[in-house]
């Protein structure tokens, strides 16, 4: 009981922490971002979220200190290597995958980076982004509630396909298939035809209004009617996919099942966190289409914060930073203020804006919500 009182006290950032009751002595956190460079804009929009949490967490002991990556792998460890000299040994960062390359170098010190990639990391360096694991986790929660046996998987021919294929073997995801696809909107049409067997099925509606012109059957002429304003007839063998893509080429993918005759109101779409994209509320031919993502509520309170103290809008990773300063000062708080590498080792739980960070053998995962866009608006399933 003790132990999960300790746990609500601890793990939201909007509580006071009590000060002075342990040493005095300072706790340095690294914060390496692209400060200069084609991505300050990100690096600096993620310095004033730390900003933010640091006055919330409200300890005078805890002391950023925020290095320039260059959004490169080599400032990346220069930048890491002046923290180590200043006797870091906890570093936020870096943003992005290429960054950590050379981090395994600094073995002394333990990186939580923004990235989601949960293959081919230092060991040194745990990636806290919302990654394919949790958001499949939490997928399997949304098919399980409602019956959804035979599910494709689509994934598209990009660097993140690895990563989609050890998250579906991570989980065990029950699916009916996987299949791959070029985001080539010229090569597109005819792959996703071929999923659907939209020319069988286009030949079945053919055959069936021929049969009937040939046959003596009663009313034919008004089944014949009813089968014209149709595309194809004939079932197709899922009902549900789940579409691993974003952006533009989510809707060219969407729109390609559309046009077989496959669509959102026949079969479930689902996709992986959107960051509630806004241009998906005007895709009305799409919806519903569902996703696991982050805690709306929670995400809007944030950026309303930002806008408020900077009169600007964060980037998401933002988020995700601001939640990490108070998920590193709840470890530490833990660990009696020790900084060691072994405080991400032990299983644990941190309740942050974002929600429920996951910690076990120095990894993090999430537990998300579940969204569904429909109507033009984002609905919150669980």
């Amino acid at each position: 009981m003790k132990t999960f009182i300790k746990f609500i006290i601890i793990s939201t950032l909007s509580l006071v922490f009590f000060q002075n009751s342990f040493s005095s002595e300072k706790i340095k956190i690294g914060l390496i971002v692209p400060i200069s460079g084609k991505n300050s804009e990100i690096g600096n929009s993620i310095i004033k979220s730390v900003r933010l949490a640091i006055n919330k967490i409200n300890d005078d002991r805890v002391e950023i200190i925020p290095k320039d990556t260059k959004s490169n792998p080599i400032d990346s460890l220069k930048a890491s290597m002046e923290l180590y000299d200043q006797g870091v040994r906890i570093v936020i960062g870096p943003v992005f995958n290429e960054s950590v390359k050379y981090l395994d170098e600094l073995k002394e010190i333990t990186f939580i980076s923004l990235t989601n990639k949960i293959y081919g990391n230092p060991k040194n360096v745990i990636s806290a982004g919302v990654n394919a694991i949790s958001q499949i986790n939490t997928i399997k929660k949304f098919k399980k509630n409602n019956n959804l046996e035979r599910s494709i998987f689509l994934i598209p021919k990009t660097y993140y396909k690895k990563e989609i294929d050890l998250a579906i073997s991570k989980t065990k995801i029950k699916l009916k298939d996987t299949f791959y696809y070029d985001s080539d909107p010229t090569l597109l049409t005819a792959q996703i035809e071929k999923l659907t067997r939209y020319s069988q099925r286009k030949q079945n509606l053919k055959d069936e209004i021929e049969r009937l012109e040939n046959s003596s059957v009663t009313n034919k002429e008004k089944k014949i009617e009813n089968l014209k304003k149709r595309d194809t007839l004939g079932g197709i063998n899922f009902d549900s996919v789940i579409i691993a893509d974003f952006d533009e080429s989510l809707k060219s993918v969407a729109t390609s099942l559309l046009y077989t005759d496959v669509s959102s109101k026949r079969i479930s779409y689902l996709t992986l966190n959107q960051w509630f994209d806004k241009s998906l509320l005007k895709e009305k031919n799409i919806q519903p289409i569902y996703f696991p993502s982050i805690n709306k509520k929670n995400y809007d309170e944030f950026i309303n914060e930002y806008f408020k103290t900077y009169n600007k809008y964060p980037n998401q990773l933002s988020f995700l930073s601001y939640d990490l300063v108070g998920l590193v000062y709840f470890l530490i708080y833990q660990n009696n203020f020790i900084i060691d590498n072994k405080i991400f080792f032990k299983k644990n739980k941190f309740k942050g804006k974002i929600g429920i960070f996951e910690i076990n053998k120095n990894k993090i995962s999430h537990a998300l919500n579940f969204y569904v866009v429909e109507n033009e608006e984002f609905k919150e399933i669980f």
